[in-house]
């Protein structure tokens, strides 16, 4: 699935889904920032109508209108999916959000190429995401000579990993924040032990975690938080809820 995910990227690539002509400005509110403040759980929620493992998750529908919901419910940040295959994202969507909402948004795509990090940029994004494993095997780029760039375009890295070892690998670079995807890309199964496996056997630095997949419930947000989590990234099961307004709220009152 991971190799089919980059594939995806490349066609997107290819079809020019990333050469965008927007000149959007960032929120004025730094996501570091609003972690290190919150007295309640960091919620990042997702905007996203359909995922690899899913399927389709949600009629598609304005997406500015779920992101009020998410923001009236208390998400401290908004990930909105530019990939158009399999997770029906588009750049087009994230400039919606970008235009009508002040909170951060962290541009979520599988990032193979800089051409997706300019077009970040010009979609006003605050974070973007890049993933420990893509750089490790045969599609391996230099992971600094891509966080450098990054934040040459202002923006704050966030770098996912799934296993120990990818972790460790994260600790040493100039990520800001390092990620936790509960989700195997590879098999696409969930299991929320995988914070609390890396966790307990990592030696955690001052960077925020941010723990990815898998997240329904507010017991979910409190063992994640006592794994050590400080902030949690939360998709489909916002995305498939009759209330999303409701659901976020209760997850950010878990804590």
């Amino acid at each position: 699935m991971l190799e089919r995910l980059v594939q995806n990227s490349q066609k997107a690539i290819k079809d020019g889904v990333y050469e965008v002509e927007y000149n959007l400005a960032k929120s004025e509110k730094n996501i570091i920032d609003e972690i290190r403040k919150n007295p309640h759980a960091s919620l990042i929620t997702e905007v996203k109508f359909s995922s690899p493992s899913l399927g389709n998750i949600r009629e598609i529908t304005n997406p500015v209108d779920i992101a009020k919901s998410m923001i009236e419910g208390g998400a401290i940040g908004l990930s909105v999916l530019t990939q158009p295959y399999l997770f029906t994202g588009s750049p087009e969507y994230f400039a919606k959000v970008r235009k009508n909402v002040q909170v951060p948004l962290l541009m979520k795509d599988i990032i193979i190429d800089k051409i997706q990090i300019d077009a970040a940029e010009k979609l006003g994004a605050d974070v973007i995401l890049f993933i420990q494993s893509i750089f490790d095997n045969k599609f391996a780029k230099d992971i600094e000579e891509f966080i450098t760039y990054a934040h040459k375009k202002k923006m704050i890295v966030l770098l996912e990993s799934h296993t120990a070892d990818e972790f460790l690998r994260s600790v040493k670079t100039q990520a800001d924040l390092l990620g936790i995807n509960n989700r195997n890309l590879d098999t696409l199964e969930i299991d929320l032990k995988t914070t609390e496996r890396i966790l307990k056997g990592a030696k955690k630095d001052s960077r925020f975690v941010i723990t990815e997949s898998g997240i329904e419930s507010q017991q979910d947000i409190k063992f994640l938080r006592k794994c050590g989590a400080d902030a949690f990234l939360v998709g489909s099961s916002i995305m498939m809820s009759k209330d999303i307004k409701g659901l976020v709220s209760s997850l950010v009152l878990a804590i």
